[in-house]
């Protein structure tokens, strides 16, 4: 028998009892904190993975036929509804946004119009620039996707 304190005599203390507990006793239930994040982190990724693996192809079509590489969809299966997200990833080449940025000062334009300080462009931003511009700043552009994340919701009847 151990007199050492669970996670199950944990939940139902105060945070007043919790802070009288022995150090050793926070440190193990810090540890046994840390397993079960590791647990539920393993089994979500195992469910993510059963339904990325059900549902990708699906989702991947229904993007094609919305006319979209990433973003969010929906699919209804056996009395759920699924959304699929893809989330779009963009990064950008500090050294080509540096060079674009000239670029644009010496056109006689403000770069604070179309970038943000940080060389940082804000994707929204990027696709309402006049083709011009956005020609200038696309070498520095890369997009990737996301990690693709599912949510089943029950349909109401």
């Amino acid at each position: 028998m151990s007199n050492r304190t669970t996670l199950d005599q944990l939940r139902a203390m105060s945070a007043a009892q919790v802070d009288a507990l022995p150090l050793d006793h926070l440190a193990l239930l810090l540890e046994d904190a840390a397993d079960l994040r590791a647990e539920a982190k393993r089994v979500s990724d195992l469910l993510h993975d059963a339904l990325h693996a059900r549902f990708a192809e699906a989702a991947s079509a229904t993007r094609r036929a919305e006319g979209k590489d990433t973003g969010r969809v929906r699919l209804e299966r056996d009395g759920f509804e699924l959304i699929a997200d893809l989330p779009k990833k963009v990064d950008w080449q500090q050294a080509k946004l540096t060079a674009a940025v000239s670029t644009l000062r010496e056109w006689g334009e403000d770069p604070a119009d179309y970038v943000a300080t940080q060389l940082h462009v804000p994707e929204a931003r990027f696709s309402a620039w006049p083709p011009r511009i956005r020609a200038l700043f696309e070498p520095a552009r890369t997009v990737a996707a996301g990690r693709p994340t599912y949510t089943l919701k029950r349909i109401e009847a």
